[in-house]
Parts: structure tokens; C-alpha cells; sequence
């Protein structure tokens, strides 16, 4: 089954519906009612009932946050493996970084509004405070970098919604990253600008952090507390990042000279300008030795030969990546069809579509690769290479 695609486009007449959705559930409930009923977790403040009613909603909300004096806080002592994660309810957010291998703790709060005296819950969803409801991530950078942080952060958000994320529908929910150091600022902005280039419109506040309170207990750790508790993010993807073990900090994206400098024109026009190589006439859409392959550009493990299958295509075809989250994949109207593009993650490289109902494919989906986006290490390599943690994957 092919995954959610990565970037956001809102048919017109679906957004009525999406408005509606809003009031079926949401993030926060007062200590009295934290028993872990997700029915009992519906948010309180009321949605919008039109999409022209949204906008204007979050238009005011926005320029009411924008006039606010802000207290300003002293993180000069922060230590520099901490990153700030606002992406809606909170209670989701922190559940994910904590499942991620290397995070050391995750601290759901109130980040970049008014000050002490309004960090709470009840004033917060007031809309008029400019908090987000933020997640402190403290992480240990020997097992985990910040763009895995990062790279799972935008894997499970919209960027393209002000104020809003799955049903949840409020300024607090707006989306953010927040650093405090120098060294972290250059990460984030690295990482967002390639998540920008994906989407049609990008709305996630990237910036230093200002100020930044807990929440309240019945907050933190809620999901643990209460796993029945409502929450935005599908559980199947907090399983699937507390099992990964490619980080794409390993594997980070060259800068455009170095790209242009290392890959052929053919490599070149297929990863940078996503162009398609032709089929039956490319290096590896018949090749079935032992091995993995990775982006061209980067590096970055993306597929198996132990699911590569044989495909009348005339490209590679692999049934699976190495890892889900490894692998971009985009809605592409081009060429007057309708297809799901697929690029990838660390690299941005544009490598080629994915397909359903594929009947040559054994569990009916075949990413249909571009040869010259790839490069094959056999399995005899792979340790010299620096790829011996995935030999498992083609054994």
C-alpha cells in the first residue's frame, strides 16, 4: 500500500468537510476529564463553519499574534542537542520523538507567546496568548542526528495549514521549528528548505525560540498515560519511526556546485530536473545481483535487490523501499496524467513514480525507479562501504 503522500493539495470542495472534521475531536482536556477517553478529548474552542469564516479566522488570529509583546527568555544555557517542535497537539508530537531511538526526553509546553502569567491550557486555547503547543526534544547526537528529528517531524505534519493540523483547529496549533543555538538554526534551515521545495505552500514558522513554559502535568506524557487518548498522528507511524535505523543525518544533501561537479548529465538531468531515463536502455532495469542501492546524490539507502523484482516496464522496479520514510512521495499532474512522484528524502533526488495495483509486483506495488538516480553497492561492498548495518536487508 502505497504511504501518505508528502505534500498537501486541498480539492476546493473537500474543505467544507475538512472544516467539519474539525469538531470530531482534538488536543487537551482539563485535569478532570484526563482519563484517557478520546471521545472526552474533543477540543473546546468551536471551528469555523465555512471555509471563508477559516481564513478569515486565522487571518485575525495571525495578526493578533504578530502585534503581541512576546517575553523574551535567556536560552544561552540551553544545551545545543535541544530543538523545539510545535506541530499541533502536543500530546502527538512528544509521543513520536519519544519513540525515536536516541531521544533522550521529550517535554510537551507552551512556546513564543505572551508570557508566564498566560501559559496555561485554558488561556492558551483562548487563541489570544500566541502560544504553540511546543515539544521540548533533547536528544543524544551519538544515536541520532537533528535532521531525523526534523525529517520525522515533517513526515507526519501539513506544512501548508496556518493554525490547524488533523482535526485539531487553533493558533496554538500552529506549526513551528524553534532553535536556540547557532548550530541547530543551520540544520533547520537546511532541512526546511528542502521540505519547502516539496509543497505548494509552506506556512511552518522556522525561527529562534523566545520563550517556553511546561504544561501542565496532565500533559506530559499523556499518551502514555492514556493510550486509547486522542491523537493526530496514526499509530502505524510512531511504530515505524521507533524501528528505523537509517539516519538521513549520515547522508546529507551536497551543496549545488558539489552536486552538478559529481553526477553525469544524464544523473544530473534525471535527479535535479526530473527527467526520465528511457526504458530497456539504462543501467540496472535487468540487473538482479546481491546488493542495495542508494540516492546517487547523497548516498542514502533506498531499496533492496531482495525486493527488486522483474518488471516489463524496462526500469527497475522494486516492490518496497529499505525503509518507508526514506522515500518522498508527491502528487504529479505532468504530462497531462496523474501519477505519485517519488523522491528522496535526505537528497531531494527526483527518482521516479510509484504504482498500485501492479500485477507483476508481488504484493501489488512497484516503485519504478530511474537507474541513473541510483548507485549499486553489492553485498560483497557493503561493509567496506559503510552499509554493513544493512546487510540483514538482503540476506
Amino acid at each position: 500500500m502505497i504511504k501518505k503522500i508528502q505534500s498537501y493539495f486541498i480539492i476546493p470542495g473537500l474543505l467544507l468537510t475538512l472544516l467539519f472534521a474539525g469538531m470530531l475531536g482534538g488536543c487537551g482536556q482539563s485535569p478532570s476529564s484526563a482519563n484517557g477517553d478520546s471521545s472526552s478529548a474533543a477540543r473546546t474552542e468551536t471551528p469555523p463553519t465555512s471555509p471563508e469564516d477559516s481564513e478569515a479566522a486565522i487571518s485575525a488570529d495571525t495578526q493578533e499574534a504578530t502585534d503581541m509583546k512576546i517575553e523574551q527568555m535567556d536560552f544561552s544555557q540551553e544545551p545545543e542537542n535541544v530543538i523545539y517542535l510545535a506541530g499541533g497537539c502536543f500530546w502527538g508530537i512528544e509521543q513520536l520523538m519519544q519513540s525515536i531511538p536516541g531521544v533522550i526526553d521529550a517535554t510537551s509546553g507552551y512556546a513564543n507567546g505572551t508570557g508566564a502569567e498566560d501559559a496555561d491550557y485554558q488561556t492558551v486555547i483562548t487563541g489570544t496568548t500566541g502560544f504553540r503547543e511546543t515539544v521540548r526534544v533533547e536528544y543524544d547526537p551519538e544515536q541520532v542526528s537533528l535532521d531525523a528529528l526534523l525529517l520525522a517531524y515533517f513526515y507526519v505534519i501539513d506544512p501548508t495549514t496556518a493554525n490547524r493540523q488533523g482535526n485539531d483547529i487553533g493558533t496554538q496549533y500552529q506549526t513551528g521549528v524553534y532553535y536556540t543555538n547557532d548550530a541547530a538554526r543551520e540544520t533547520v534551515e537546511r532541512i526546511a528548505e528542502i521540505e519547502r521545495s516539496r509543497s505548494q505552500k509552506f506556512v511552518v514558522e522556522i525561527g529562534p525560540l523566545q520563550n517556553f513554559y511546561p504544561a501542565e502535568e496532565y500533559h506530559q506524557d499523556y499518551l502514555v498515560k492514556n493510550p486509547g487518548g486522542y491523537c493526530h498522528i496514526p499509530t502505524a507511524e510512531m511504530e515505524l519511526f521507533s524501528k528505523l535505523r537509517i539516519d538521513p543525518g549520515d547522508y546529507q544533501k551536497p551543496a549545488a556546485e558539489a552536486i552538478r561537479d559529481k553526477l553525469t548529465a544524464a544523473q544530473y538531468q534525471v535527479t535535479q530536473e526530473n527527467a526520465t531515463e528511457h526504458p530497456f536502455d539504462n543501467e540496472f532495469w535487468d540487473q538482479f545481483e546481491k546488493g542495495i542501492y542508494v540516492d546517487i546524490v547523497t548516498g542514502e539507502p533506498l531499496f533492496s535487490s531482495a525486493d527488486k523484482f522483474e518488471s516489463s516496464c524496462g526500469w527497475p522496479a522494486f516492490s518496497k523501499p529499505i525503509e518507508e520514510p526514506s522515500i518522498v512521495e508527491l502528487p504529479d499532474y505532468s504530462h497531462g496524467m496523474v501519477r505519485v512522484e517519488v523522491r528522496s528524502r535526505a537528497g531531494d533526488s527526483h527518482l521516479g513514480h510509484v504504482f498500485e495495483n501492479d500485477p507483476e509486483s508481488p504484493n501489488g506495488v512497484r516503485y519504478c525507479i530511474n537507474s541513473a538516480s541510483l548507485r549499486f553497492i553489492p553485498y560483497e561492498q557493503m561493509e567496506a562501504e559503510g552499509y554493513g548495518y544493512l546487510m540483514d536487508v538482503v540476506e
